[in-house]
């Protein structure tokens, strides 16, 4: 087992522990919904400078299931991120350097996001109310 495998098997029985397995599953289950969600949004909206605010957006709803939705979006996001520092240099060209920055720029606003801090701080101008 390699470390982070283990730290999230550590987080999830920790997550787990204070409340039951059926709880947790749920609220990770919804939480994973929220974060497609805000996928979904995201690329049906197609606006310039709102990635951030999508990022914050999915986390936020997700942590706001409880330990379970909070599990499920640390781990997605974290997923997410790692996927997209491979294929973002094969798919859109982007340089390591430009890759890492963006790559820490998403993981700041998943950060805040989770944290319960209003996604709306990273929320461009002109993007619609739908969203």
């Amino acid at each position: 087992m390699n470390l982070s495998t283990g730290i999230i098997f550590c987080f999830l029985i920790l997550g787990v522990s204070s409340q039951g397995w059926g709880t947790f599953l749920r609220e990770a289950g919804q939480g994973a919904k929220d974060m497609w969600r805000a996928y979904r949004d995201m690329k049906e909206a197609n606006y310039k400078g709102a990635d951030k605010y999508f990022h914050a957006r999915g986390n936020y709803d997700a942590a706001q299931r409880g330990p379970g939705g909070a599990w499920a979006a640390k781990v997605i996001s974290n997923a997410r991120e790692t996927i997209q520092g491979i294929t973002d240099p094969l798919l859109k060209g982007m340089t390591r350097d430009e890759v890492r920055k963006d790559s820490k720029a998403d993981q700041f606003a998943n950060e805040w996001g989770q944290s319960g801090k209003d996604p709306n701080h990273f929320r461009p101008a002109g993007l619609p109310d739908k969203y």
